[in-house]
């Protein structure tokens, strides 16, 4: 008898043996359905945050450019759910297309940008509106809520608010996701 039919008279034996739930597993592995383990639930979208990442900012006659902008941005969710992802920077800007889109409702940001010399940080709140994508430089129209980026000559890091209220945003549904304890 070779090696591989005595394996598998070996699981055959011990196959009567194992729980019920476990003889189903096996039985959904063998069979090529997937294996499952643990209840399974239904995919939630939940409130996000996002966080776009560049070399460098200006701000200034109604423009916001990130120059160097990292092609993807974080995503995270806070309690109770507490996960955190990434999402292509092309894709999010798909978020600005659309009827129910940030072009209706554009979200805020606080852009803050790390000052070299001084080891400190400026920040601007702002709106942003229009972005346009080109290699790695990315212009947002913007409406400036309050405080300015002068002085800043370091990485920049803006943070964006929610993005899925009223509901749920093409963005939540394309990012990688790593889903924390509950």
């Amino acid at each position: 008898m070779n090696r591989i039919r005595f394996l598998a008279l070996l699981a055959a034996l011990a196959l009567p043996s194992l729980p019920a739930a476990a003889q189903t597993a096996n039985q959904a592995t063998a069979s090529g359905a997937p294996k499952v383990i643990g209840q399974p639930q239904s995919p939630r979208v939940v409130p996000s945050m996002i966080v776009l990442n560049a070399k460098g900012a200006k701000l200034g006659g109604g423009k916001l450019v990130l120059e160097g902008i990292s092609p993807n941005a974080i995503i995270f969710a806070d309690r109770p759910v507490r996960s955190a992802g990434h999402a292509l920077t092309a894709h999010l800007l798909e978020e600005w297309s659309g009827n129910d889109s940030f072009a209706k409702t554009p979200p805020n940001a606080t852009v803050s940008v790390l000052m070299k010399a001084k080891a400190a940080v400026v920040d601007a709140v702002v709106v942003l509106k229009s972005p346009k994508l080109e290699g790695d430089k990315l212009t947002f129209d913007v409406d400036v809520l309050e405080g300015d980026l002068v002085g800043g000559d370091g990485a920049v890091s803006v943070f964006m608010d929610i993005i899925n209220l009223p509901m749920a945003r093409r963005t939540s549904h394309r990012g990688a996701w790593y889903h924390g304890a509950n």
